[in-house]
């Protein structure tokens, strides 16, 4: 049985704004330092555009990002969706729309804008007990750089219904997007979000999932394109027994900024959550951006959890920006942990595969690939695989030619 809820009311509201920093040269508030501190609204009014100073922008391009910061209706064909697939398990538009909003909490300006002007109507329901075979693909394609858009997705698997949902952001546009996923008691949930634009595409995307007793979700960020795109997943781990696994694979090459902030909240007993995201960088201001945010709540007794980020810097003028947090409440964990490296090609690998007769350059495609392959593997799409394997071939051709 599905739960409902109505459309949130000024009660879900929060009067905070999205710059404590201010706050606190005028009335000498602490400024939020952790993730599970920042301040929620559906108002767009209750956050200060960022400035850039801010904990949670300081490590993005604002400037980029302006169009989407605007409090005005965007274009209604900045992207179209490919949804023939998809059909069957689309809700209609009028009559699920209280269902958004049932976890979903704006935590930054951009978000709050998709959730005001972006059209409500993109509802996958997997029915309980379903076991879809296959993926189910939905093309999002952008229509244009100077096309600036708004869009909600809402994605709720049923008590014990099993699937895959794959998101693939290709074209280009300026696009704030959020994205609800909702995982019933036992059922088993994989969210795949590719961001394949053009280099020209801007993407602020908000991703909150809440996962029921005994159930599983696993969440993939993949980005290749763009000129900025910044995807932050949330994940609560509500249920007794439930499991999250928050796995990510960015590619950046010169000129392109590439972000995740990822938080995992464990909220109920015995719960599991796995956070592994890995970068290649190549290219002269090629900047990618991973914060990990892990909080055990004081309820989440039982709790194992470990996060952690690599990347591999592949040329001069790429940087990465890596910062891991980890939060606990309760003593009464099985395990808690949190790591993050940041370097080179290593020398030793390179050498015993050279000194096997095997070419410099064929080593580092080598080193590479299996570096990046760890989390395209972890898909289980045989297909989606040898494209983003091609994809990373692709890339490192440029890289060496």
């Amino acid at each position: 049985m599905t739960a409902q809820t109505t459309t949130p009311t000024a009660s879900h509201y929060s009067s905070a704004h999205v710059d404590p920093a201010a706050q606190v040269a005028d009335a000498g508030f602490v400024p939020v330092q952790t993730r599970s501190e920042r301040p929620h609204s559906f108002e767009p009014a209750d956050f200060d555009a960022p400035t850039g100073r801010e904990v949670n922008w300081k490590h993005t391009p604002v400037a980029k990002l302006a169009a989407l910061l605007v409090d005005e209706p965007g274009d209604t064909d900045a992207v179209t969706y490919g949804l023939d697939a998809v059909e069957a398990l689309l809700e209609p538009a009028d009559g699920n729309a209280d269902t958004y909003g049932e976890f979903f909490r704006p935590e930054d300006l951009p978000s709050a804008l998709a959730w005001k002007h972006g059209p409500r109507g993109l509802h996958i329901r997997v029915p309980a007990e379903a076991e879809l075979a296959e993926p189910v693909l939905v093309p999002i394609q952008g229509t244009g750089a100077d096309k600036r858009g708004f869009g909600q997705i809402l994605i709720e698997a049923q008590p014990h219904s099993r699937a895959t949902v794959v998101l693939d952001h290709s074209g280009s546009a300026q696009y704030a997007q959020n994205v609800e996923i909702i995982v019933r008691d036992g059922a088993s949930l994989t969210v795949i979000s590719l961001q394949r634009w053009d280099d020209d595409a801007v993407h602020a995307a908000a991703h909150q999932a809440t996962v029921g007793a005994d159930a599983t979700l696993k969440h993939f960020v993949i980005s290749f394109g763009g000129g900025v795109v910044r995807v932050n997943p949330s994940l609560e781990l509500t249920g007794a027994g439930s499991e999250g696994y928050m796995y990510g694979l960015s590619y950046a090459d010169a000129g392109q900024h590439l972000e995740s902030q990822v938080y995992l909240h464990h909220k109920g007993a015995h719960t599991k959550g796995d956070v592994l995201y890995k970068g290649a960088l190549q290219g002269e201001s090629a900047h990618s951006v991973w914060i990990g945010d892990v909080l055990i709540g004081p309820d989440a007794t039982g709790t194992d959890s470990y996060e952690a980020n690599r990347n591999l810097v592949l040329t001069e003028g790429a940087r990465a920006d890596s910062i891991p947090n980890l939060e606990i409440e309760t003593g009464d964990i099985v395990g808690a942990g949190h790591a993050s490296a940041t370097g080179r090609f290593d020398d030793e690998q390179l050498f015993y595969l050279q000194a096997r007769g095997i070419t410099e350059e064929e080593a580092r495609r080598l080193v590479v690939l299996g570096f990046l392959s760890d989390i395209v593997q972890r898909l289980g799409i045989p297909a989606l695989e040898q494209e983003l394997l091609s994809a990373i071939e692709t890339e490192l051709a440029e890289v060496q030619a």
